[in-house]
């Protein structure tokens, strides 16, 4: 009637009874609840991380888009404002060059002037000297006096 069978059976049984008496099965199902609770916990959390991480990522590639336009846009600005310098660097060039050169047509002309101006004067002593030279040996006395005179005067008048 009673084998070895039974009595296992009757021994876990009692085993059992002990275990509800202790509370060990509350005990257990508080530290499982308590530790279903910490699991629940660590899930929750870990998706808060994950929406917090998801929203800096899209703030930082909403940020990385706007810096490469502002990029985009200061490189247009820095060429735009390089092709105008460049354009005003040619328009002053050519300004200069402009400048320069009506200077030195106007030192050119201005030697030119003095020049025949010189040629002139040099050319009028000289017609007067020869001038002279052949009325004092052609004409003499006063008349040669007053011609050379008013030769003179005359050459004086005209190319003076």
């Amino acid at each position: 009637m009673l084998d070895n069978t039974t009595w296992a059976f009757v021994g876990l049984v009692l085993f059992f009874v002990v275990l509800a008496y202790y509370g060990v099965f509350g005990m257990v199902g508080r530290m499982l609840d308590k530790r279903a609770e910490e699991v629940t916990a660590e899930l929750d959390a870990a998706q808060r991380l994950r929406r917090e991480a998801e929203a800096l990522l899209a703030e930082y590639q909403h940020k990385r888009v706007i810096a490469e336009q502002d990029a985009a846009e200061i490189i247009a600005h820095a060429e735009a404002e390089a092709k105008r310098m460049t354009a005003d660097a040619e328009v002053a060039l050519k300004e200069l060059i402009e400048q320069r050169t009506r200077t030195v047509e106007a030192k050119i002309a201005h030697a030119e002037a003095a020049a025949v101006a010189e040629v002139r004067a040099v050319a009028i002593d000289m017609a007067i000297a020869a001038s002279k030279s052949l009325l004092a040996e052609k004409v003499q006395g006063k008349v040669a006096a007053d011609l050379i005179s008013s030769g003179v005067d005359e050459v004086k008048a005209r190319f003076g």
